[in-house]
């Protein structure tokens, strides 16, 4: 999987449970051993920082380097094993969306990326789960007082050619950082993630995703997952061949791929991403 400056998902596993320590470590830590070179698509990487074990086949073919526009091309570079992500974390002390009643919800956010690239409330009040459009602004926007934004890397592995996994039933990234753990459990369970990517569309490539709480997927600025509210373990798949015309692409251009979740209640959480797709390029996050 050739990447260039953060993480893209293919297959998204998100789900609760208490298992071992979180493997994802925080971005400073990352190392800085990233070659440039020529990628396939999209624009100039720089933010993903490859292990310099990549050489030696541990973690399996994340590519960094500059890219062109639609077109591959270029000699290939060596390859990472580590993606980057923004976290914003919150308190549900002062934030109503957190800790609140279990169901699922979709139809919580438009079937269009807003032109600010956040997803955009599809509602003029409150929903099962959510208390309103002004609240739910604040999950994926930079707001101080209200969340901490805190960038983390994500390490992958190549169980197989041709397929890439992060996988962490212990998924507490921002554990004694941002407003802290919460009280009693011993886990900072009450965050947002936010992931920026663009590929090139070649055929073939498929998404799945199964887990909670909430989490939305939009592909070229199309919704594309929709498993929103507070719930248990939820499946989707995307299969880029089969929706195509749905999504509006064709084989060889670039296109946006856009993730969004969020980590809303107690007492576990679990992550697990799987991807076909072997070349993603960043895109910055909008504060």
């Amino acid at each position: 999987m050739r990447l260039t400056n953060t993480l893209l998902v293919a297959s998204l596993f998100v789900a609760c449970g208490d298992s071992a320590r979180s493997n994802v470590t925080p971005f400073s830590s990352a190392s800085s051993s990233a070659s440039s070179g020529a990628g396939g698509a999209g624009g100039t990487g720089g933010g993903l920082l490859a292990s310099s074990s990549a050489s030696e086949g541990v973690g399996g073919g994340f590519a960094v380097g500059s890219g062109g526009s639609d077109a591959g091309g270029g000699m290939p570079v060596d390859c990472g094993d580590k993606l980057i992500a923004t976290i914003r974390d919150f308190k549900p002390e002062t934030h109503p969306d957190f800790e609140g009643s279990f169901a699922m919800a979709s139809g919580i956010v438009k079937t269009l990326l807003g032109a600010d690239g956040k997803p955009e409330y599809a509602h003029p009040g409150a929903t099962v789960g959510t208390t309103g459009p002004g609240p739910f602004a604040q999950w994926y926007h930079d707001v101080p007082g209200v969340n901490i934004t805190i960038p983390i890397t994500l390490q992958f592995t190549q169980p197989s050619p041709g397929k890439y996994v992060y996988e962490n039933s212990d998924f507490f990234p921002i554990d004694n950082q941002g407003f802290g753990n919460y009280p009693g459990y011993g886990h900072n369970f009450h965050f947002t993630t936010e992931i920026h990517s663009s590929f090139t569309y070649q055929g073939g490539e498929v998404f799945s995703f199964s887990g909670d709480d909430d989490v939305w997927v939009f592909v070229n600025k199309r919704l594309a997952v929709d498993l929103g509210g507070l719930h248990g373990p939820l499946s989707a798949a995307i299969d880029f061949d089969a929706r195509a015309v749905e999504l509006g692409i064709e084989k060889g251009k670039t296109y946006p791929l856009d993730v969004f979740h969020a980590e809303r209640h107690t007492v576990q959480s679990n992550f697990r991403i799987e991807t076909t797709i072997d070349c993603f390029v960043p895109e910055p996050t909008p504060k």
